[in-house]
């Protein structure tokens, strides 16, 4: 099997403490994540970093500007003990098409939602994606992302860490895998708890994440 997913878009690595986990990056991997901006109303910021082949590690965390500090932050974020990588994305070639195939085969993975971030430039920047965690709380199966007319995050010149692999493990893989197959993707799985794990070839060597 590849051990990169077919139509990746980006992995998500969510942290209860931004500026420390992108710290702990850049001393890990020599590559220092570009800040990506806030999300509109939903209570996060994040940082990226280009993984090559057009897709990208989106680093999230609660936002200390946040208006309402009160709000349950996106992914839940302020939920983690550390940093964690919770779930990813794939970009098919046409949304709504991939949805309605997805149900033909037997995996409803929800209908796609408006959404919006705000770069440091100010450029905002708008998208449609599906709610993963609710289609499937494991994080495991990825939810769909439609970046419409907005830029691609690494049409923006990120900095690039080339991913060599992305794994799985889940206590049945049995049960994913006719589910990744309805998204039209595939995932390296095994038994095991349920996590995801990643692994970049940076300045500093081979680097593993999960």
């Amino acid at each position: 099997m590849n051990t990169i997913p077919a139509l990746l878009d980006h992995l998500v690595l969510a942290t209860p403490d931004l500026a420390a986990t992108v710290a702990d990056f850049a001393r890990r991997t020599g590559v220092t994540p570009a800040p990506g901006g806030a999300h509109v109303g939903l209570g996060t910021r994040n940082h990226l970093v280009g993984l090559g082949g057009g897709s990208y590690l989106e680093i999230i965390g609660p936002d200390p500007e946040r208006s309402a500090p009160d709000e349950p932050p996106l992914f839940g974020v302020d939920g983690p003990t550390g940093a964690r990588t919770i779930t990813w994305a794939i970009s098919p070639p046409d949304l709504d098409a991939a949805i309605a195939k997805a149900r033909a085969h037997g995996y409803d993975p929800g209908p796609a939602h408006p959404m919006s971030r705000r770069r440091p430039d100010g450029t905002l920047l708008e998208w449609r994606l599906t709610d993963g965690a609710a289609a499937h709380p494991s994080g495991l199966v990825p939810f769909l992302i439609d970046w419409s007319t907005s830029a691609h995050p690494t049409a923006s010149g990120l900095p690039t860490v080339p991913l060599l692999s992305m794994s799985a493990s889940a206590p049945d893989p049995d049960e994913l895998r006719p589910l990744l197959a309805a998204l039209g993707t595939d995932l390296d799985l095994t038994e095991g708890p349920v996590g995801i794990s990643f692994t970049l070839n940076t300045p500093n060597g081979p680097v593993t994440f999960d």
